[in-house]
């Protein structure tokens, strides 16, 4: 997707990666009120269609940090495709609900297809990897949760009052118990694409 230009609405995702408060408040008042009205017509209700914009949000602002997205579609059908998504799974989840879903509605729009697909292996991916991860021991957990918020591994060490060495061998050896338990899941092979 890399040759297709870049959507003039790439300033959501922009923004939403910067925390930007303008431009979050802009996509609720732009685009919730679709995502509100759909859910409203199939089985929910505005408390659940409030969480799936908010999960939907979070879920792009990750993308947006850990994958650089770019957006080659307008936001709007993105969007919307991600929160239909959301909620159709909920939907199913739920199963005592009836499923009625208004097709009107969709967008036809191929990139947002493709990238809402995208967006929701990426949104499984980080599932499987946090369920994994806790299932790893307490001295690894706390090892590998420093090294993702403090940048050096000398300060990760002093920060855990271990030698500079001792922590290095045990981040490698925690990193690969983790890669083990994620690629020894049954939903790992169902996740590549």
């Amino acid at each position: 997707m890399s040759d297709k230009k870049l959507h003039e609405d790439q300033k959501y995702i922009d923004g939403l990666a910067e925390n930007n408060t303008f431009i979050i408040q802009a996509i609720y008042d732009k685009f919730a009120p679709k995502v509100i009205n759909y859910i409203k017509q199939n089985s929910g209700d505005a408390y659940d269609a409030q969480d799936v914009i908010q999960e939907t949000i979070i879920t792009i602002y990750n993308q947006a940090k850990q994958k650089k997205l770019q957006l080659t579609c307008p936001f709007d059908a993105y969007f919307f495709l991600l929160c239909k998504r959301k909620w159709l799974n909920q939907l199913k989840k739920s199963k005592g609900k009836e499923v009625t879903i208004n097709e009107e509605v969709l967008s036809k729009d191929d990139d947002a297809q493709v990238l809402s697909f995208e967006t929701s292996i990426f949104e499984n991916k980080q599932a499987l990897f946090n369920e994994m991860y806790q299932q790893l021991g307490d001295a690894c957990k706390d090892l590998l949760k420093a090294t993702f918020s403090i940048k050096s591994m000398e300060d990760v060490a002093k920060s855990l009052n271990i030698s500079y060495a001792y922590a290095r061998k045990k981040k490698s050896l925690c990193i690969g118990q983790l890669t083990k338990l994620v690629q020894a899941s049954p939903k790992f092979n169902s996740l590549k694409y």
